[in-house]
């Protein structure tokens, strides 16, 4: 059901050779890049016309109208099952424990008397949002973008997420719920790289906005990179991924569960075990099947998951080797399931998120950790974040100087002006003492 890749024996490569020897789904956003091209375009010449034709097109119902009418979020969180409500409120209460302490606040630097910058935190004007619909419905990823976007401040948030034949051309109740539970009334029934076109571009009952988050297959990834530069973005999310690096200490019913969680995201989702015991690289592998066996989507999803090139059990001779792959191989999702799996965790340096120990499963993050679950994928965590307040916040240098402290340092602006050949610069500077530069103190 999952292969095996051994890299016991020999001394590990360093850098890009490494990853190379580790599992990854293909994901060719390039290529898709020119699929998406007149699609984003038509959105752009058309507005909302070529919403409602590519929403008859592509998820098979006729649209009367874009904007979802404020009754239907009102009707769906009232017919919103109370158990599921209740599990909404309490991710959106932890969420914003979480996300409410990650705002920054000005900070000033006095650099010389009478010189000092300060840096404050300004929120973008208006952000889109995208909640995928496909092959699940994911409320908690309507939490995930708008807790840390409100905490941020950010004025205007707008929400898009593919219509359903199946509720009259509206996006799932569920998702409509939990956008009335944030208090986000702005929502379109757009879905795919046409939401992200029409955040960027604005249509006719859309405004455009200045960023736009949220996971979603490849042509939103498509679309997110076309549109990059003219918006913002999170990340090009790709398939979901979990690495676990375990040790003999790991419970392989636990591993083998955490693994077919990923698993049945997708079938491009990857499944990765990283262990320097074969025995229990043995024991998950015999846990996998009665899992996959008794669980849902095994088919279409998991069978497919874990048998990809994108899946594999990798062994290694020790934790310390175990390290190094996990940080080559970069995951959205890490868990250190290890003897002093703290210790161990405190020394990775690539992840989206980490769990620690086996009582901190992915799932938990997903729901109900207070973290955020946007995170980066393909070996992106090597330089990119997970989502969070900070993503909505642009920091914006205020630079306050008296004469005297532009004249302390004035000699060494013409200086470095005149060492780059740029005079002008440096005349900027002596116009401000009649063209002589002030001597320094």
């Amino acid at each position: 059901m999952i292969s095996r890749i051994d890299l016991r024996g020999d001394a590990l490569p360093e850098g890009p050779a490494l990853r190379d020897l580790l599992p990854r789904a293909d994901f060719d956003v390039q290529a898709a890049l020119e699929k998406v091209r007149p699609i984003c375009e038509d959105v752009h010449h058309r507005g909302d016309a070529a919403l409602i034709d590519f929403a008859e097109s592509f998820d098979g119902v006729r649209l009367e109208s874009v904007r979802v009418p404020a009754q239907a979020l009102t009707d769906a969180l009232a017919g919103l099952d109370a158990d599921v409500r209740a599990a909404l409120e309490e991710s959106i209460r932890r969420a914003r424990l979480v996300h409410r302490a990650q705002r920054r606040t000005a900070h000033t630097t006095q650099v010389v008397p009478g010189g000092s910058v300060t840096e404050k935190w300004v929120p973008v004007e208006r952000v889109g949002l995208y909640a995928p619909g496909g092959r699940s419905v994911y409320p908690s990823s309507v939490i995930m973008n708008a807790v840390p976007a409100q905490e941020a401040g950010v004025e205007s948030i707008a929400l898009a997420s593919p219509p359903q034949a199946e509720f009259g051309g509206l996006p799932h109740p569920t998702i409509l719920a939990a956008c009335a539970l944030l208090g986000v009334d702005e929502v379109y029934a757009a879905g795919g790289a046409t939401a992200v076109a029409m955040f960027a571009y604005g249509t006719e009952s859309c405004p455009p906005a200045n960023m736009v988050t949220g996971p979603g297959n490849i042509w939103v990834a498509a679309a997110k990179r076309y549109f990059t530069g003219r918006i913002g973005i999170d990340t090009e999310a790709g398939p979901t991924e979990i690495a676990v690096l375990a040790d003999d200490t790991a419970d392989p019913a636990h591993v083998a569960a955490d693994l077919i969680s990923q698993a049945e995201h997708d079938p491009l989702a990857a499944a990765v075990l990283v262990t320097d015991s074969p025995d229990l690289a043995d024991a998950v592998e015999k846990e996998l099947e009665p899992q996959v066996a008794a669980t849902k989507h095994v088919d279409d999803r998991i069978r497919p998951a874990l048998a990809g090139r994108q899946s594999a059990i990798v062994l290694v001779d020790g934790v310390e080797e175990g390290l190094k792959v996990v940080d080559a191989y970069g995951a959205e999702h890490l868990e250190i399931q290890t003897a002093d799996a703290t210790a161990v965790a405190d020394r990775v340096r690539n992840a989206g998120a980490i769990f620690i120990g086996p009582w901190a499963p992915v799932s938990l993050g997903d729901y109900a950790a207070g973290s955020n679950h946007v995170l980066p994928t393909g070996g992106c965590a090597c330089h990119s974040s997970g989502l969070s307040v900070q993503s909505f916040l642009r920091g914006i240098h205020i630079v306050d100087y008296t004469k005297d402290a532009l004249a302390e340092v004035a000699h060494h602006v013409v200086t470095l002006a005149e060492a780059e050949d740029l005079p002008a610069h440096g005349a900027a500077v002596k116009a401000r003492f009649g063209w002589k530069v002030p001597e320094s103190k």
